[in-house]
């Protein structure tokens, strides 16, 4: 290998990477060439490094010159020896005998010089020792000692590379980071939700444009904890709750509240977060963005209204009727059992209407909403008389005002005989229901224990049998099976799931 391999370019790159700009400043290239010296018992020791048309010395020892020409450099030839590069006599030797430095000043006639490579192979110069007279070589320790100090050297340069390299990294990544925000500032400013972002300890330092157009407070105003001031103060301590709960669990961040505006006036915000992960699974921040709702929320409590009066009417009609079958059975006391139970039926169908119609958080059932679980429940609570004589297990279903009302007649009408003739009529006596997804379908079993026991089936089907076949099979398009068992009555209808509720349709 030759100097030409390294083309000049290449070179400078090399040495501008390991940054040399104050590596003369560098205290323990001093005491380094220092020590070299007086091991060597040389009157000057050098720290070389060839640029492209001078060797510029980092550190120096019983010499005055900082750099010479390169084409007169000792070191550019023995930066690309494998080992020590030793000259007994630099007039003897034709590579220098006519070198302006052994000619004149300083005269050098002893050189041995360690090259200093970079850990890719690249050579940088060379630690030298020169002598004014010749010698043979130098003792083992002393080339020994000679490498070492190249080699520490070598370490310094190299940290000073990869400190420069990853300044530089840092800086890119900075750059990077930079423009990456500010794009996403600029996304964010066109966005018509107000948007932000907190570190992970929950501390805002972030708003887009359309939260301080919305509130009208000055930019920076709100960081840190000022935001919660924007909150109606009946709704301040309920958002601080669900914000902490969030930071302490690392769940999805989802809340109501009402937001001040730049008028003054409170207008209902649908505020929502969710934490950003590194690959560890550590958060390191939450992104945010709060949507005006209010007349969204207007409309739900005009609705709410409107449901409210319509369930009123409704469930005054359910009264007028049965108020007018109580009159007719005061003109024919031979109704009386027949008009008991139609006014019962009438009650189980105000409950199933009750139960599906449209509710909000004021008047929702305490019973899961619009669940198979919820009506039944509901319808049979009275049967309970403080302990669980009926019990509910299996699978949830989501049911609507479609299939409530069938439903509800009849499970009504298994209770209504299971307390006039089966399980129910008895203190012992049990119900269990059980629900379960078949394929398709939806199975659910009526099964009685510990009433009186079955002699055999009835001979002739009831009204009750009837109105539940019709509800079943004529409105839900399922089928009812009856087992009956000596210890008690079994029930089995499966009803396709289709029929059970329409699609929820997902909100964009």
């Amino acid at each position: 290998m030759t100097s030409a391999d390294y083309s000049l370019p290449s070179r400078s790159a090399v040495l501008a990477a390991h940054d040399l700009t104050n590596a003369a400043d560098v205290a323990a290239f001093g005491e380094l060439t220092g020590f070299a010296a007086a091991l060597c018992n040389a009157p000057i020791c050098l720290i070389s490094v060839v640029e492209d048309t001078t060797q510029r010395f980092l550190a120096k020892q019983g010499i005055d010159l900082c750099e010479t020409p390169r084409e007169s450099s000792f070191c550019a030839h023995a930066m690309l020896q494998p080992d020590l590069m030793v000259v007994p006599d630099a007039t003897l030797d034709p590579r220098f005998a006519e070198n302006p430095l052994v000619i004149g000043e300083p005269f050098i006639r002893f050189y041995a010089g360690a090259p200093l490579v970079a850990d890719d192979g690249f050579p940088l110069g060379a630690l030298c020792v020169i002598d004014r007279a010749p010698r043979a070589s130098l003792t083992p320790l002393q080339a020994q000692g000679l490498r070492v100090m190249a080699a520490q050297v070598m370490a310094v340069l190299g940290s000073r590379r990869k400190t420069k390299l990853q300044a530089a990294n840092e800086a890119v990544a900075k750059q990077a980071l930079s423009e990456t925000e500010q794009k996403f500032r600029i996304l964010a400013d066109t966005m018509p939700q107000m948007v932000w972002s907190t570190l992970p300890d929950g501390h805002h330092d972030y708003y887009n444009a359309r939260w301080y157009e919305f509130t009208g407070m000055p930019e920076g105003s709100t960081d840190g904890e000022g935001w919660n001031g924007m909150f109606h103060p009946e709704d301040q301590e309920r958002a601080w709750e669900r914000w902490r709960h969030a930071l302490r669990t690392g769940e999805p961040y989802e809340i109501e509240y009402r937001l001040r505006d730049a008028e003054g006036k409170y207008r209902w915000t649908l505020g929502r977060a969710l934490p950003i992960r590194d690959s560890d699974g550590n958060i390191t921040r939450w992104f945010g963005t709060c949507t005006d709702i209010h007349e969204q929320k207007l409309l739900m409590e005009q609705r709410e209204m409107v449901s409210q009066e319509l369930s009123h009417r409704i469930k005054n009609i359910f009264s007028v009727i049965n108020g007018l079958i109580g009159l007719s059975t005061r003109s024919h006391p031979e109704l009386k059992g027949p008009a008991d139970e139609l006014r019962a039926r009438i009650m189980s169908l105000g409950k199933a209407h009750d139960f599906v119609r449209p509710h909000s958080a004021r008047s929702q059932p305490l019973a899961p909403q619009a669940t198979l679980k919820g009506l039944l429940e509901q319808l049979l609570s009275a049967y309970q008389s403080g302990t669980e004589r009926v019990s509910i297990k299996g699978d949830d279903l989501r049911i609507d005002d479609r299939s409530a009302t069938p439903l509800a007649l009849s499970f009504h009408e298994l209770a209504t005989n299971a307390a006039k003739y089966g399980a129910l009529s008895t203190f012992d006596g049990r119900v269990v229901i059980d629900i379960r997804e078949a394929d398709d379908d939806v199975a659910i079993e009526w099964i009685e224990r510990g009433g009186p026991k079955l002699e055999q089936p009835p001979r002739n089907e009831g009204f009750g049998s009837r109105l539940i076949n019709l509800s079943m099979s004529n409105q839900l398009g399922g089928k009812v099976f009856y087992t009956w068992d000596p210890d008690g009555l079994q029930v089995e209808a499966r009803i396709p799931k289709t029929s059970m509720s329409r699609p929820v349709l997902q909100r964009t």
